[in-house]
């Protein structure tokens, strides 16, 4: 967790950094359309603040009032990145309006267009690492800013082709229609954000691919039991949580069965890295099929 805490500060860093260069391009140009993009990173500044506030709290241990931990703080970070973000699009769309009504000759496009170009490779190279790192620890507040960087950056690739264009064929209007484009892209980016992280929030069952594999995982380890049903799952930032009842012949030790739910616990740990799992044992007659099935 020392490690996500570390990579969400550099964050901040980076995203104050490209901020300075996309508002020393739009500064040179007066381009409405880069004017968006800096405000963009205005807001990635904000999320990376509060991404670094949420890592943590949620790497806080577990205590009286919050025996499962404070993984979930994660998840409020990220609604609120994906609110900023649509406040950033409608407060564009009012710019790109104005300077609808007024188109503006834009000023020094090479050298604010150069700028921008570094600030998004900056930023491009920084998602990548975001990515992996968040894949890696399971980080909802690291992924959640990869994701805002990718689309920061297909948005400002988008807005300096189309800023090149204007300064090439003198057709003003192009720059405000590109920041009202930006601006919508940007809002699907916001919605899809809140709502990833409103599955986490409302404890939303994991994919089922992960699914299937831990079903596959319980049967496969389960030898000497009769029958595990009823597997429930939900995430809290890395941590995934499984639990489901585990039927054994009425005859078995209490020894026996605790054996096999930690060979079970074990297997599930090993390819889930991080997970708390509950198992509660049931005598034959909770069966409800004969065999070892996942229901």
């Amino acid at each position: 967790m020392k490690r996500v805490e570390t990579i969400a500060a550099i964050s901040v860093v980076v995203a104050l950094g490209v901020l300075c260069l996309k508002a020393a391009a739009w500064w040179i140009t007066g381009s409405v359309a880069l004017f968006a993009d800096a405000l963009e990173s205005v807001v990635n500044v904000a999320a990376a603040l509060a991404a670094l506030a949420a890592i943590r709290v949620s790497a806080r241990p577990p205590d009286a009032d919050h025996p499962y931990g404070h993984a979930k703080a994660e998840y409020f970070s990220a609604v609120l990145e994906g609110v900023l973000i649509c406040v950033a699009a409608l407060l564009i769309l009012n710019e790109a309006w104005s300077a609808w009504q007024t188109p503006r000759v834009l000023e020094g496009a090479a050298a604010g267009l150069a700028v921008s170009v570094v600030a998004t490779s900056i930023n491009a190279g920084w998602s990548v690492m975001l990515f992996r790192q968040g894949r890696a620890a399971r980080s909802p507040a690291l992924l959640a800013d990869a994701r805002h960087l990718l689309a920061d950056v297909v948005t400002s690739v988008g807005v300096v082709a189309g800023v090149a264009l204007v300064a090439v064929t003198g057709l003003a209007w192009i720059d405000p229609l590109l920041a009202a484009l930006t601006a919508l892209n940007i809002l699907v980016s916001g919605w899809r954000l809140m709502r990833e992280s409103f599955g986490g929030l409302m404890d939303e069952a994991v994919p089922g691919e992960e699914l299937a594999r831990i079903r596959g995982l319980v049967a496969a380890n389960a030898e000497g039991a009769i029958e595990a049903h009823d597997i429930r799952t939900r995430r809290s930032g890395p941590t995934t949580f499984v639990e489901f009842h585990l039927v054994v012949p009425g005859d078995m030790t209490v020894t026996q069965a605790h054996d096999i739910c930690d060979r079970i616990e074990a297997a599930l740990k090993s390819d889930l890295q991080a997970a708390l799992i509950t198992i509660h044992v049931e005598p034959e007659g909770k069966a409800k099929h004969r065999g070892v099935l996942v229901l």
